[in-house]
């Protein structure tokens, strides 16, 4: 056969087969840039509704409340979807039929968390009657309702010989304990730390060598006026140039609180005070001897590997057998306690989320059988450690196949909770035109002057007048970030411990572990009593 004869059938045989396969690489390509730009608009949808979260949260004095907080996730919800639905209008999809391709939003926070997604409502009509319109449980018996489902806590049951336990843990080292052991009942909470030593001869605490007393009263700024301050239960009281007494609730200027002691702030001798007083109580309940392996389910049964409906592990839960109460170190990132407490967090979530997501198969009105994708280790980790949002989005066509992905954005600026990164240090806290630093800023010296500084309290909040309901904006301290280690941290000592970091450092540890302590010790607390915990400070 001629060449010319094989040229021609090579070029009949391979030609299809070019258009075809170049035809597929074209799809896959076009496949790939959209599952990039879904991403990306799935990202920014998730980024808006956890800014919306926190603005919520920074200008209301009443964010950590149960029925404050319901409020400002169900409007973070809202900004979800009215921005997924902006994001996706160039595709042809609307709020409503977007609604379908969201399976659950989960809200992590301080002690537990919020999914939001569709449930079956099982109220009868008497007590719909009774909910206020625009709640979260309104509509008909049986009939299908997207909402918040009930709080979760990150709570895990351990049973051993007599004791049978229930703690809740929190994202930092906050506990609740709850139960029996050798007979006696167990109803208590508090902060797990080592290393605290109390004199009761004088009182005198110390916290890892270092000695905390009492600093001088806490004041900021409210709209140019300067004024000394109390932070208790997560609510600050304002001194008036008048004696009077009164707090910024959500937006507005609320009198007639208190009288409260106006002087020295103790917050942190009390952190560190209660929380060496804790650590004896524990100890005589008989229960530091709790393992990882005596984590049971509501059966009783021990629990082992957390697997999927086919079979397969998604996360094991029990990880070895180590004593969870080992206080050598037990606030420390690499801890025995934190280890397991991040497990259990993990487990928590996880498991209820799994069920959340499987469940949503019974509400879908299409083919698609919604499933749990699995989270990168990395985004487990900024969800374990800080106020999240996770947010679904399964089910759209992309060309060659159905799109299945998640986001997961951190709110690192919020009423919920006092991470060690939380805090800033001023060096000179009556020097306005000052700098906050980072505790690890190479520059840093510290002084009788310097302070540590929630971060929040240098975000904008705002004030309505009551006269001319004019809304006036504010920032509590004047000092803006030091641009070296707050913006371009490049003058950042970079560490895995501050722990052991301070331990070199004593003079900024005494400010910071001041600040940790108060700011902790003067957060929302739901075991506390609060009409006893304020009559302390009167």
């Amino acid at each position: 056969m001629k060449i010319q004869y094989l040229a021609v059938v090579f070029i009949i045989i391979m030609l299809p087969i070019s258009l075809v396969y170049s035809e597929y690489v074209k799809a896959q390509v076009e496949t790939l840039q959209l599952q990039i730009s879904y991403d990306t608009k799935l990202d920014n949808a998730t980024s808006d509704a956890i800014k919306a979260f926190q603005l919520n949260t920074i200008n209301s004095s009443t964010s950590d409340l149960s029925n404050s907080k319901i409020r400002d996730i169900e409007a973070a919800a809202n900004s979800f979807f009215t921005s997924v639905a902006t994001l996706f209008n160039m595709s042809g999809y609307n709020s409503d039929v977007l609604k379908e391709y969201v399976p659950a939003l989960v809200f992590t926070l301080y002690d537990g968390f919020y999914i939001y997604s569709p449930f079956e409502n099982t109220l009868d009509e008497e007590t719909i009657n009774g909910i206020k319109p625009g709640s979260t449980y309104t509509g008909a018996p049986g009939e299908e309702v997207t909402g918040l489902k009930p709080y979760i806590y990150y709570s895990c049951r351990y049973i051993k010989g007599s004791t049978d336990v229930v703690i809740t843990y929190s994202l930092d080292n906050y506990i609740t304990i709850q139960g029996t052991s050798n007979g006696h009942t167990i109803s208590d909470a508090g902060y797990l730390l080592d290393n605290v030593s109390y004199n009761e001869t004088t009182g005198s605490v110390r916290y890892r060598g270092i000695e905390i007393t009492t600093e001088t009263q806490l004041s900021e700024y409210i709209s140019g006026t300067k004024y000394n301050y109390v932070k208790i239960n997560g609510v600050k009281y304002y001194l008036d140039s008048d004696g009077s007494w009164f707090t910024i609730l959500n937006g507005r200027k609320n009198s007639g609180q208190g009288p409260f002691r106006d002087e020295d702030n103790d917050m942190a001798y009390r952190y560190y005070k209660e929380a060496y007083e804790f650590k004896q109580r524990l100890q005589s309940y008989g229960i530091t001897n709790l393992t990882s392996a005596d984590a049971v389910n509501q059966n009783g049964e021990h629990l082992s590997a957390l697997t999927d409906e086919d079979g397969n592990v998604i996360y094991d839960f029990v990880n070895g057998n180590y004593k969870i109460f080992n206080f050598d170190g037990i606030e420390e990132p690499d801890s025995d306690f934190n280890q397991h407490r991040l497990s259990v967090i993990r487990y928590v979530i996880e498991s209820n989320l799994s069920v959340a997501l499987a469940n949503y198969n019974n509400y879908g009105t299409g083919s698609y059988e919604f499933r749990m994708p699995k989270l990168a280790e990395e985004d487990w980790d900024r969800i374990l450690n800080n106020v999240s949002l996770i947010s679904f989005l399964q089910g759209l066509s992309i060309g060659g196949k159905i799109y299945n992905g998640y986001s997961v954005i951190n709110n690192n600026k919020n009423e919920e909770v006092v991470t060690e990164d939380s805090i800033y240090i001023v060096p000179d806290i009556n020097n306005d035109n000052d700098s906050y630093h980072r505790v690890t800023d190479k520059d840093l010296t510290v002084n009788s002057n310097s302070r540590g500084v929630f971060n929040i309290d240098f975000e904008r909040k705002s004030i309505a007048t009551d006269s001319s309901e004019t809304t006036y904006y504010y920032y509590p301290h004047r000092q803006l970030g030091c641009y070296n280690c707050y913006v371009a941290q490049t003058n950042v000592v970079t560490v895995s411990n501050i722990y052991q970091y301070l331990d070199s450092h004593s003079d900024i540890a005494k400010v910071y572990y001041t600040a940790l302590g108060r700011e902790r010790y003067s957060m929302y607390k739901s075991f506390r009593n609060p009409e006893e915990h304020l009559n302390q400070f009167k």
